[in-house]
């Protein structure tokens, strides 16, 4: 059973691995929400997210025996390092298996943490299948990475720091993969505070928890299709069902074009990096239907590979119209594309890439082709320069961009 005691346990143990993570007031998204909006930042643990606090409370809880078997676990990132770190400050071996979609920068990580690694599987189902037959033929002691009861409580300390710092807290929003934060953080508000709402945020394309609540009991997903590799799980744990059906009020479905924008705005506007998954909280504020209410986003981790960053940066650009292309039609004849390129510079259009295609007719003289892939303010601004190509007759049609 989760109870308080077992709570305020765990909360004295991790202090010894882990960051205390300050709440961080969003000027940003408390104007684009109407609400005061706090961050809980544990992006910013030694392991990059939240998943050694349960990690090293469930290793604290083990008996030196099954400490010396040596410790197993799956995970797509977060608490394969997590245990890692934990096993090496307990100085025990431990073994990780992640699928083989995991990032880069997760796997070198829970490796330079002391971790034998295991790539298997495509989905994190897939991995946690085989690390359970190792710990069976190993002897293994095996650590599930939501699916346990002292492990969702050592993720709840989470919430005794948040009430701590802002005790009058309204709303937590938390991220949910199989479940095991989401049953820390929601039980222990709960307890402080039973008034408080605290709701789930999955990705829409592995929304294992919503589909699982509303048929009442646990549901696989046939697959899961989405850019929040760490919450990218079909099966939510079984041992804490019992406990999120109980103290979650709302589960909200997050689309990933959303993550794509949150991460830009993270980014650009508290300079924070933040994984895809720990995105979900903050793309689920615009989803509430309240105002002038103490709002917390957990920010579940910050594990992001530099191609990935990148991805997303790039597609984020794009969304909020920031880079685009246009095709435009011109004569084959000197000054034609200085014209062009007067007219943008005129509405201070920005341009990063030109493609000149003298092939589009066989007719050069009638028409050349002129893609044009430029910087903008934004919607307005791309509207503006669009506006100023039409006035000079050149017809521009917007393309897709590809950088």
């Amino acid at each position: 059973m989760l109870s308080l005691e077992k709570f305020e346990e765990a909360s004295t143990r991790v202090k010894d691995v882990i960051l205390e993570t300050k709440l961080v007031y969003s000027d940003f998204l408390s104007q684009q929400t109407k609400n005061q909006v706090y961050l809980k930042p544990e992006n910013m643990q030694f392991t990059g997210a939240y998943k050694v606090r349960g990690a090293y409370y469930k290793i604290s809880t083990l008996t030196e025996e099954e400490r010396e078997k040596g410790l197993i676990t799956a995970s797509a990132g977060n608490h394969a390092q997590g245990v890692a770190y934990a096993a090496k400050c307990y100085g025990v071996k431990s073994t990780i298996v992640m699928p083989t979609t995991t990032p880069l920068i997760k796997v070198n990580r829970t490796k330079n943490y002391g971790a034998e690694v295991i790539l298997y599987g495509d989905v994190y189902d897939e991995a946690c299948q085989k690390a359970y037959e190792l710990a069976e033929e190993q002897g293994y002691t095996f650590i599930h990475p939501f699916d346990d009861l002292a492990v969702a409580t050592g993720q709840g300390t989470i919430a005794m720091e948040i009430f701590k710092e802002l005790p009058l807290v309204e709303y937590i929003l938390v991220p949910i993969g199989g479940g095991g934060l989401a049953t820390g953080v929601s039980t222990l508000a709960k307890f402080l505070n039973p008034k408080i709402k605290v709701i789930g945020v999955e990705p829409a394309g592995a929304n294992c928890m919503q589909a699982s609540l509303e048929a009442g009991k646990i549901m696989t997903l046939s697959g899961v299709n989405t850019i929040a590799d760490g919450t990218a799980v079909k099966t939510p744990g079984e041992k804490i069902f019992p406990y999120l059906k109980e103290n979650l009020d709302e589960i909200i479905t997050v689309e990933d074009d959303e993550l794509i924008v949150a991460f830009l705005d993270m980014v650009e506007n508290h300079k924070m990096v933040v994984e895809n998954s720990g995105l979900l909280t903050v793309a689920a504020l615009r989803h509430l239907k309240v105002e002038n209410k103490r709002i917390v986003s957990i920010l579940s981790g910050g594990n992001m590979d530099v191609i990935t960053m990148s991805s997303v940066v790039q597609q984020g650009l794009i969304f909020r119209d920031r880079i685009f292309t246009v095709s435009v039609l011109l004569p084959d004849k000197p000054g034609e594309l200085s014209k062009v390129a007067n007219t943008i510079a005129k509405e201070q259009g920005n341009v990063i890439k030109l493609e000149h295609n003298q092939f589009v007719t066989t007719n050069r003289n009638a028409a050349v082709e002129l893609r044009i892939t430029m910087e903008a303010f934004g919607t307005e601004h791309k509207k503006r320069i669009i506006n100023a190509l039409e006035q000079e007759a050149y017809k521009p049609k917007v393309v897709r961009t590809n950088l």
